[in-house]
């Protein structure tokens, strides 16, 4: 798939499909499409297909079960494991279909949004196949599993004028810590705090980084693929490696292959309202570096202890893992837990995660300051209307990328220069080659 040139879904699935009959049988655009944009059905009721049937899918974001007598808004379930379709399937209730194969459910007419929830190296692949369908989309975090995947991504939904939103409500509701991101917002552009500001996000400000809980085996011994599982469309565009159930359902966040532990887990949460807050929505940092055990695995993720990331105004963002425990203390400390300290601190001012601040009151000085622009955080507006969703794919890329440069830091082992404008790092190749990591073919994009 190319962001210059058409492709339909037919060629999609020739390209794409291995040894499929997939090819056979598609319908060229969805209903909404051919009815025009933002054409909805007599009842107002947004449909939707979930792709990946894990856990997350079970969500109230993401499955809607049908009720008897109203108009059935889950239409599809599709998972390559059959064990947790049927699951999936049984949840949704009746007139929803299940798929083991992902592509035809974009043959759907019927369907207005995909959600995909699914392990993040398809999060990429399938929103710019459903963009190029015709449907909006709603993904699970986070939005890519490497930079170059980011702009794909962006150049689809413009394309085909499409809404993609990404589950994470942090900016709006009282969510992780930051209840109220629109006023910190407005402190920082206020002055109060000064320039530059520093922003720690770790244990000693509430934050837990499932460092631990995330971490790959490195001991895997190759099993059998269980008879219910398609694991080779499991994989997909990842690397072929022999199977072991800590790869697949879950535990897959341990793996450079799939996912990017504790960072990739928790990080559009945690980093997505301070990159709001600090007005980073346009921008990278431009060095990044990491505290961690070295070398690290090649496949395994491990563990890491800190990554200090800098923007080029001096911007200083501390994501702080801490020890785990008094006996695996990366540093030798023993320091189990570590002291308080300021979420938000600059020259004139601190900001604690209770929104105690030093000097008291700086709060209730905001009232002469204008507020920051409104968001709209309820997605089936976005697709109603045709309005931006809050967290949607141009922002979203950003603080994936925030991610992406962690884990890359971590992976090298030095201090990295990266190119926030043309996104690449600076002068180093190794570093680069996790910016566009190639795919397991016939995967592309």
């Amino acid at each position: 798939m190319s962001g210059n040139t058409p492709v339909s879904r037919r060629t999609f699935l020739t390209r794409t499909a291995a040894g499929t009959a997939a090819v056979a049988m598609f319908h060229i655009v969805p209903r909404h499409v051919l009815g025009g944009p933002g054409y909805l059905a007599p009842s107002q009721t947004i449909t939707r297909a979930i792709i990946g049937c894990g856990t997350i899918s079970a969500d109230p974001a993401h499955l809607r079960p049908n009720q008897p007598g109203t108009p059935p808004q889950t239409l599809a379930v599709c998972d390559v494991d059959q064990q947790h379709l049927a699951d999936r399937l049984r949840l949704a209730g009746e007139p929803c279909k299940p798929y083991a194969d992902w592509r035809y459910v974009l043959d759907h007419k019927d369907i207005d949004v995909v959600h995909i929830c699914t392990p993040p190296h398809w999060h990429a692949l399938m929103a710019v196949a459903a963009a190029q369908a015709g449907f909006d989309i709603w993904c699970e975090t986070p939005m890519t599993r490497f930079i170059a995947e980011g702009q794909h991504v962006i150049d689809a939904v413009r394309r085909y004028g499409r809404v993609l939103g990404i589950n994470v409500s942090s900016r709006a509701d009282n969510y992780y810590g930051f209840g109220h991101s629109r006023l910190l917002k407005k402190l920082v552009r206020s002055g109060l705090l000064g320039q530059p500001l520093t922003v720690r996000v770790g244990r000693s400000t509430g934050f837990d980084w499932k460092v631990r809980q995330w971490t790959g085996r490195t001991d895997l011994t190759p099993q059998p693929v269980p008879g219910h599982l398609d694991y080779d469309m499991w994989l997909g565009p990842a690397p072929d490696k022999p199977y072991h159930p800590h790869r697949v359902h879950t535990s897959f966040r341990g793996y450079w292959d799939y996912d990017g532990g504790g960072l990739a887990d928790m990080g559009q949460h945690y980093l997505d309202p301070i990159q709001y807050i600090l007005d980073k929505d346009d921008t990278s940092p431009v060095e990044v570096q990491a505290k961690a055990p070295w070398p690290p695995h090649p496949d395994a993720v491990g563990l890491w202890q800190r990554v200090d990331l800098t923007y080029d105004d001096g911007t200083h963002l501390i994501l702080d893992a801490g020890p785990q425990s008094p006996t695996d203390a990366i540093d030798g400390t023993g320091n189990a837990e570590p002291p308080a300290m300021p979420l938000i601190q600059g020259p004139r001012g601190k900001v604690f995660a209770a929104y105690r601040t030093d000097p008291p009151g700086l709060f209730e000085q905001l009232h002469a300051y204008p507020d920051p622009e409104p968001m709209l955080f309820d997605f089936d507006e976005s697709v109603r209307t045709r309005q931006t969703f809050g967290l949607n794919e141009v922002n979203a890329n950003r603080s994936t990328i925030l991610i992406h440069l962690a884990n890359a830091a971590i992976r090298t082992g030095r201090k990295l220069r990266f190119d926030p404008v043309n996104l690449r790092f600076v002068d180093d190749d190794d570093a680069n080659r996790l910016v566009n990591i190639p795919m397991r073919a016939p995967w592309h994009l």
